[in-house]
């Protein structure tokens, strides 16, 4: 079976903005993205995901005003992860028995990648057919 680490996406390409940020921004830098989710950093660090569904349930359903939600406030952490060299049939179980979207990848405990249910998607999509 396939490792998770050849469909995620590394780390070098996580969009990011700092856990000071309001809902508001965040939610206008995933639009423009086209993105369903963002890392939250304390400096350099990741501290945490944002995911669409968090804002929706913790934001709009919640009533809670946009601009003066941090994203600390409403963010995921800490972040469920697996590791790189797990399959993607790993990944799929661990975020159906998680109720998750998305997945931190790790190299030896260190956050290098994520994975999101849609990565799955284009794989199962990208099979031959019988």
């Amino acid at each position: 079976m396939v490792p998770v680490k050849s469909f995620m996406i590394p780390r070098e390409k996580f969009v990011t903005v700092a856990r000071d940020t309001d809902a508001r921004t965040a939610a206008r830098v995933m639009r423009d993205h086209g993105i369903g989710s963002l890392f939250i950093t304390n400096d350099r660090e990741i501290i945490g995901i944002l995911t669409d569904t968090d804002m929706m349930r913790r934001v709009v359903a919640a009533g809670a005003d946009a601009t003066k939600t941090t994203v600390e406030q409403i963010m995921s952490a800490p972040i469920v992860t697996i590791e790189e060299t797990k399959t993607l049939l790993d990944a799929n179980d661990l975020m159906a028995q998680s109720h998750l979207r998305h997945l931190g990848v790790t190299h030896e405990g260190q956050l290098v990648g994520v994975i999101s249910v849609r990565d799955l998607v284009v794989f199962l999509t990208n099979l031959p057919r019988k």
